[in-house]
């Protein structure tokens, strides 16, 4: 279990890295809210250490060798927060599906590329248990390593094949369901 503020902002990420459910609920509060869940699936809105668990399940079903090296922390005991720079780093093998209010907004195809961008995190923490979380990234970096930002002819190509087919759709529907299950290894929160 985290000793501490920085500890457990730290072991989020772990269990980003990982979908580990037990360090999940050492750090992960029953209360906990991602805001920064809109563009996932449904499941990744859940409070709690299942939600955290649907958003690592999301984020490694498109990258492989997921991982947030960390920069740096800063923490502010008066506001119980941490801030954590780090890059989010790992390779493109799976579709990356985004949502907008619920629906399918876009999915890119697995293009085989390297992400290597910078993220900085505001994590609040109640007696060391995560229980908030938002987010500045720089998705932009992102989406220009996969060839989406500016859009490749490949990848333009790619993500309309998709769309054409429906494979953008089925995909949605296997990561929605993914994160759904991920997020049921939830173990029981801590009173």
């Amino acid at each position: 279990m985290a000793g501490n503020a920085a500890d457990s902002a730290r072991s989020l990420f772990k269990v980003l890295e990982t979908g580990d459910p037990a360090l999940a609920a050492d750090v992960v509060g029953g209360e906990f809210h991602n805001r920064e869940a809109v563009n996932s699936p449904a499941a990744c809105a859940i409070p709690g250490p299942a939600g955290v668990l649907a958003s690592s399940a999301w984020m490694r079903s498109a990258f492989t060798d997921l991982r947030f090296p960390i920069l740096g922390t800063a923490v502010d005991d008066a506001r119980g927060q941490v801030w954590v720079r780090l890059r989010m780093q790992g390779q493109h093998t799976g579709p990356f599906v985004l949502f907008r209010e619920g629906e399918l907004d876009r999915a890119v195809p697995p293009t085989g590329r390297e992400i290597d961008f910078e993220q900085i995190h505001v994590l609040t923490v109640r007696d060391a248990m995560v229980v908030e979380h938002e987010a500045v990234r720089d998705d932009i970096t992102m989406l220009g390593q996969l060839g989406v930002f500016p859009p490749s002819p490949a990848v333009a190509a790619k993500i309309a094949g998709w769309k054409l087919t429906g494979r953008d759709r089925c995909a949605a529907a296997g990561i929605s369901a993914r994160a759904a299950e991920a997020a049921k290894m939830s173990a029981p929160v801590k009173p």
